[in-house]
């Protein structure tokens, strides 16, 4: 029986079926209401065989020039068993190429680089590519370990760090009203000038905050009232993953973000999270940061692409260049687009 697509409407149903196959947080439906509201469209599908269902996916779609038309992307995702994964991986793309004439199929798989899905992918027609949104040199911890365990993989002087922010005045909890949220986001202001990084217009974490709901707990180092830093997650059944961070010039006199670090691990755990991803490692102060919690490092599978049209090679030339702005990367897609055109006239019947 070859198993089919069938679409997904029902949010419950959607969310119970990431954590049965232990998905990714940016596999649940807020996350995908959220792109949705910020220039994607959404698609969730179940694959079916028969009654039982072998893998499922949320993809996003964002539409493109002509004749490359759109592109799918599956942020850590698809989820399936190892058993599986080759025909949920066919499935899938079969599905893009004809649902939305998709130039290329994009997958960022939760899967190690070194494990055998690896083999199901490269079988199944992708291809490994730079064009990279999600980074797949992280650190991940295992959240299953006591507190001992976990802080024996940090420096001495990370320890002393968290076990004074502890023992200070500061109040670790999770942020409690949209009124609670400006503070944190200007907080992420002042970091993200501080350190040189772009980040998205306000209204963009408003809308993350209001469609994941519990499922995007921040957990912030308050001193009385005032936000001195905080850790901004989203959390599946199995995984807690870091969207975004940041500390104000008095909380890092204060070193309140190894603290509030702390703080964000073991709130995940008590809410029975089992993994903890720190979102990518860079050559940057904010990965060094990050490194400071553990020995290892881990590596995921990376960014695989399956071309799904005969416009896919110029497509993936003009790609690369949008990760340095979508406008950019736009327009370039246009200018491929328009070399295009005139070949396409000169096959069509009549010329």
């Amino acid at each position: 029986m070859i198993p089919a697509v069938v679409p997904c409407t029902d949010r419950a149903l959607w969310d119970e079926n990431v954590d049965k196959f232990q998905g990714h947080p940016q596999q649940l439906w807020g996350w995908g209401e959220t792109k949705a509201m910020h220039g994607w469209s959404v698609d969730r599908v179940l694959v079916k065989s028969g009654d039982v269902t072998i893998g499922s996916a949320q993809l996003l779609i964002r539409r493109l020039p002509f004749p490359f038309r759109a592109l799918a992307y599956i942020p850590r995702g698809p989820m399936c068993s190892l058993e599986h994964a080759q025909e949920v991986l066919n499935r899938l793309a079969e599905h893009a190429a004809v649902r939305h004439q998709a130039v290329a199929l994009s997958i960022e798989p939760d899967w190690d680089r070194d494990s055998a899905f690896a083999g199901a992918v490269a079988s199944s027609g992708f291809r490994e590519s730079t064009n990279t949104v999600l980074i797949p040199r992280t650190l991940i911890l295992d959240l299953t370990r006591t507190d001992d365990e976990l802080m024996a993989e940090m420096s001495k002087s990370t320890r002393a760090n968290i076990r004074k922010a502890m023992r200070s005045d500061v109040e670790f909890r999770k942020v409690k009203n949209e009124s609670e949220l400006e503070q944190v986001l200007a907080i992420y202001h002042e970091t993200a000038e501080r350190a040189g990084f772009g980040i998205h217009e306000d209204q963009y974490y408003r809308d993350i905050f209001r469609n994941l709901g519990d499922a995007s707990p921040i957990i912030g180092a308050f001193d009385g009232e005032q936000l001195l830093a905080f850790t901004w997650l989203s959390r599946s059944g199995a995984t807690a993953f870091e969207l975004y961070g940041g500390v104000s010039a008095e909380g890092q006199k204060q070193r309140v973000n190894y603290g509030v670090k702390w703080a964000a691990l073991t709130s995940m755990r008590e809410d029975g999270c089992t993994r903890y991803d720190f979102n990518g490692l860079l050559n940057d102060g904010i990965s060094d940061f990050k490194k400071q919690f553990a020995r290892h490092e881990d590596m995921l599978l990376g960014t695989w692409e399956k071309p799904l049209s005969p416009f896919y090679p110029a497509y993936s030339k003009a790609m690369p260049m949008a990760r340095k702005g979508l406008q950019q990367g736009r327009r370039l897609l246009k200018t491929a687009a328009g070399q295009i055109r005139p070949l396409i006239r000169k096959l069509r019947p009549g010329n």
